[in-house]
């Protein structure tokens, strides 16, 4: 997964329309969520486009999560969120200031009010199954 630094210097650059369609390719990139995984109990919840995540605790004490949304933009949202905590420590995501981190994509502008409206209910979840983890 690209980091988070590396995109916005992609981003920082493009106008809007072209910013919509890096979005669209990040999610593209996304590791595919199986079908299975997609149940009500990994669904966010307060998002307008479906999205579902699910957590995976990996034997080195790290967090790896797929996800996925039936809306393309949502879907490069996600990859935004994920590029700022995929594969650390539940104490390393816990110490992250995830909003913090996806400040300069400056999403609350960039997109519509529908699109964002779920970015803290995905990040809440991302923070509780990282707090379940760090023991």
């Amino acid at each position: 997964m690209t980091a988070l630094d590396d995109i916005y210097a992609d981003y920082e650059l493009l106008e809007a329309d072209d910013r919509y369609r890096l979005l669209i390719d990040l999610g593209r990139a996304l590791e595919p969520m199986p079908d299975a995984l997609k149940t009500d109990a990994t669904l966010v919840r307060g998002c307008s486009a479906a999205v579902w995540v699910y957590p995976m605790p990996q034997e080195n004490g790290r967090l790896h999560f797929l996800a996925d949304s039936n809306a393309a933009i949502t879907k490069g949202i996600i990859a935004l969120v994920l590029a700022a905590v995929q594969d650390r420590t539940a104490r390393d995501i816990l110490a992250t200031d995830i909003e913090a981190a996806l400040g300069p994509f400056d999403l609350k502008n960039q997109l519509s009010s529908n699109r964002t409206q779920g970015i803290p209910n995905m990040i809440s979840l991302i923070r509780q199954t990282a707090e379940r983890m760090d023991v």
